[in-house]
């Protein structure tokens, strides 16, 4: 992979971890006051479609370059990353959902679950923040 791949999938990772800091006061929240302040319902569904989306550009990105095959969907994107060794089998197939949340997020806004949002940021805080220690060694070459 050129430096320039590496940039461009570095500016990626920035994105994740750039979101996942803006999500960590969501945490903290509790369902009633998540739900009844929709200027944070909106940042945290746009925060968390950000990164997942930086999440598929990344895989596509690095499965293009290794095998030279786009993923059949995003989905798809982070089980091939597992099968590829890209990042382990076990934390791709449960990164691999939240490509339902994505699809939700920006095609169905009137039937988000905000309970569901909301369990979304601590499953994203852990995972995303594994996924791009992952990516990362991947890039230096300690995968």
């Amino acid at each position: 992979m050129t430096p320039v791949e590496k940039e461009i999938i570095r500016r990626k990772l920035a994105v994740i971890v750039e979101n996942l800091k803006a999500l960590e006061p969501i945490k903290g929240m509790d369902r009633e006051e998540y739900i009844g302040d929709v200027y944070k319902r909106k940042a945290t569904e746009r925060l968390l479609q950000e990164l997942i989306e930086a999440a598929i550009d990344i895989n596509t990105h690095i499965i293009v370059q290794t095998v030279n095959a786009v993923p059949d969907d995003y989905y798809g994107s982070f089980i091939k990353a597992g099968e590829l060794k890209i990042i382990p089998v076990g934390l791709a197939e449960k990164l691999a959902p939240s490509t339902g949340l994505r699809n939700r997020l920006v095609h169905e806004y009137d039937l988000i679950e905000h309970s569901m949002v909301l369990e979304a940021v601590i499953m994203a805080e852990e995972l995303y923040s594994e996924y791009v220690k992952e990516i990362e060694d991947y890039l230096s070459g300690k995968s």
